[in-house]
């Protein structure tokens, strides 16, 4: 019998869920996707230590030797997101996902400038920007931010969605593909409620992103469903059949070390059949929902806060990094 990896590839494109390249190898994903997180993690392994310092002495040169170290680490930071992206668009066939500064969440003409400037370096480099994503946090202000990018043909990943709300708007305007966060849906429920395990089919982030599939298979809407964020194997496995999912390294191994039946969870068929009420997502809307939705309220404010952390925590590797290299 199949180990349940192959099976699910063969009904969900696998994303990996990390910078670390040698682990992209192992597990050949089709896509894969990173953050501020996972590329400090990669940054600190011994192994990539020469993208990092190629990145930095190339952002040293860019701002000159007049320029402090916390400026040139973060020139660099973008400059090593689209480093490890290349290295990564060595091994997958088909798009890799880059961050936009999660600091710049709420700002949209900011979020558009990042990213023209993102796809401006993989396009420099000679990759044509079909193979990107570029990750933007789904505010509205994101979102709107996304729409342009997406009708000057710059293509959107969606992260830290919670809501129906945020999907729908995503949905509506065009934008490429949402990323729902599984696991921190549950991780929420369960601090909220007391509730110590759920069981799978019953686990809050598999009913969130089985709804906002249905919604979309229900209505046509083109834009993709890549799960992300899970927690155990039985979040991903309830979930077979979406479009995508984003899956981190430890759980890909643990998903093809396991032998068993795989059956489809989810389908357009199915979808299509679904009582579902047509929701139009204005503005107005989107901010009434997303007061009227605590735990979208709270996670995506926790998750902007956190991937910009994660930034300045990567700022200060690099600055430090610097240091060592020049003295």
């Amino acid at each position: 019998m199949a180990n349940l990896l192959d099976q699910l590839k063969e009904m969900t494109v696998v994303v990996a869920d990390t910078g670390d390249i040698e682990a992209i190898e192992k597990f050949t994903p089709r896509d894969a996707t990173t953050n501020p997180s996972l590329i400090t993690a990669a940054a600190q392994m011994p192994q990539y230590q020469g993208i990092v310092d190629d990145t930095l002495k190339a952002a040293r040169e860019t701002v000159g030797a007049d320029a402090s170290a916390a400026d040139v680490a973060t020139l660099a930071f973008d400059r090593l997101a689209v480093s490890f992206g290349l290295k990564i668009l060595d091994i997958v066939p088909h798009r890799v996902s880059t961050e936009v500064d999660a600091r710049l969440s709420y700002d949209t003409d900011a979020t558009i400038a990042k990213g023209r400037d993102l796809i401006a370096q993989y396009e420099a480099a000679g990759v044509s920007r079909e193979r990107i994503l570029i990750k933007i946090a789904a505010t509205w202000e994101g979102i709107q931010a996304a729409k342009v990018l997406e009708e000057e043909g710059i293509h959107t990943n969606l992260t830290l969605v919670f809501g129906l709300h945020q999907a729908i708007a995503c949905a509506q305007n065009g934008i490429q593909l949402i990323s729902p966060f599984v696991g921190r849906i549950l991780d929420w429920y369960k601090k909220d409620t007391g509730t110590e395990s759920y069981a799978a089919n019953k686990d809050p982030g598999v009913v969130s992103v089985t709804a906002i599939y249905n919604y979309f298979k229900k209505f046509g809407h083109d834009t993709e469903v890549m799960g992300a964020s899970f927690r155990n194997l039985g979040e991903i496995t309830e979930l077979a059949g979406v479009d995508l999912l984003t899956i981190s390294p430890g759980l890909l191994d643990q998903l093809q070390s396991t032998e068993g039946e795989l059956p489809r969870k989810l389908s357009a068929d199915n979808a299509a059949s679904s009582n579902i009420e047509k929701i139009n997502m204005d503005k107005a809307t989107f901010e009434a929902m997303h007061a009227e939705d605590r735990m979208a309220t709270e996670k995506l404010a926790e998750g902007i806060d956190g991937f910009a952390k994660a930034l300045a925590s990567l700022e200060e590797l690099l600055a430090n990094r610097l240091a060592e290299l020049e003295a």
